[in-house]
């Protein structure tokens, strides 16, 4: 008793307990009871040993915490990724769409198919090339990049007067079927229509680029529905017409450099060269020594669908040759002849031409309208399907 009446003397009264090692309130560490008695009562402690241990102690009170939020966020940062994968993956996951890569695991043969099967579609009728180019351009345009066009039947957008001469069907169906059996109900039609339209341009020598996917294919097809820019347009036309797809004169001056290769119907075009609005002469604007060129490959009471060339001596190829001949007048339509006339859609020939500064890249340029021209109104969600075959909704 006397050695507790001491004690509590010294410590004015108190009585100490063992105290922790840390405080509850994080606030002072305690190593004795006379450190204990003293906090009690408020008095300030000198600083010694304990004092210059504070800011370790603090820092292992902060790195504690700091390694429970580190671990938190890298938990949720791992279900992020697996859940934007699994949508990434999905035909129909909710990952940002279209984009380069779209179908990742799901269907990683999807290009390298696409491709094989084009390739042997162009060797054997290399007339293939330009008509899945023509058949991806008569898509976007109507409804939007959605396969549409290819869907088979009585009044569909294939019946269309402007459709009817499309060629290479036959390749994006063999291309769904084989899809189809290495990733069932995964790649959509619009989007193998979207990789053999590069396709076909690499083939014949043009320069590739990425093909954002993740496209769906659209439910409705109408030939009512069916409205292309004509080959006799005005270049105020045509400029309008792109406009409304969100294209601007740049992408409708190099996407119409696509006519380096493709033909047209005799049909259509020998007007000009022989009875130009009812004169009863050639248009004037064209090079006199090509007219008698077209007029030979394309009489006055010959067959209306024998094809001339839309870019003279290069119709093959993928290269710059059809805007030379814009340039000197040597082209078959009118709607090409007639962008030289415009002082804006004239520079833009110059540029890719590499007449003018800043020069531009033909290919690259095209590449990247193509692109902007395969996003126009693209399904996704509830608004479009896979087809399980392209030439008939599900």
């Amino acid at each position: 008793m006397l050695q507790e009446a001491a004690v509590k003397n010294k410590y004015g009264g108190l009585m100490p307990k063992k105290p922790p090692l840390i405080s509850k309130d994080h606030e002072r560490a305690y190593f004795d009871s006379a450190d204990w008695a003293l906090g009690k009562q408020g008095v300030a402690k000198p600083k010694g040993p304990l004092e210059a241990l504070r800011p370790k102690l603090q820092y292992y009170q902060k790195h504690k915490m700091g390694c429970g939020y580190n671990l938190l966020f890298i938990l949720v940062t791992f279900v992020v990724l697996v859940t934007a994968q699994e949508n990434g993956g999905s035909s129909r996951g909710v990952g940002q769409r279209p984009r380069v890569g779209f179908y990742g695991t799901r269907c990683r043969n999807v290009e390298s198919i696409v491709t094989s099967v084009v390739r042997a579609h162009v060797q054997s009728n290399p007339a293939n090339a330009p008509g899945i180019l023509r058949m991806h351009f008569h898509d976007c345009f109507v409804r939007g990049c959605d396969g549409s066009v290819l869907i088979a039947g009585s009044n569909t957008e294939r019946t269309a007067g402007p459709n009817r001469s499309l060629r290479g069907f036959e390749a994006i169906e063999e291309a769904k079927t084989r899809l189809e059996t290495e990733c069932p109900g995964i790649v959509s039609c619009a989007d193998i229509l979207s990789l053999a339209a590069r396709d076909a341009v690499v083939l014949t020598g043009g320069q590739s680029w990425q093909v954002p996917l993740g496209r769906l294919d659209g439910r409705i097809s109408q030939a009512s529905d069916v409205s292309l820019p004509g080959p006799n347009d005005a270049v105020d036309k045509q400029k309008r017409d792109f406009a409304a797809k969100t294209l601007n004169t740049l992408d409708l001056v190099t996407l119409v450099g696509g006519h380096t290769i493709g033909t047209a119907g005799c049909g259509l075009v020998r007007g000009r060269f022989f009875n130009f609005n009812g004169t009863g002469q050639p248009d004037p604007s064209i090079d006199p020594s090509f007219v008698p060129l077209v007029q030979a490959r394309c009489p006055q009471n010959g067959d209306a669908t024998t094809r001339v060339d839309l870019d003279a001596g290069s119709a093959g190829r993928f290269d710059t040759s059809f805007l030379s001949n814009v340039r000197s007048s040597r082209v078959v339509l009118q709607s090409d002849l007639v962008l030289w006339n415009d002082a804006e859609t004239r520079a833009i020939i110059e540029q890719l031409l590499g007449l003018r500064q800043p020069s531009l890249s033909f290919g690259t340029e095209f590449g990247n309208s193509m692109v902007k021209m395969s996003l126009i109104e693209v399904k996704t969600g509830s608004d479009g399907e896979v087809r399980r075959v392209c030439s008939a909704i599900n």
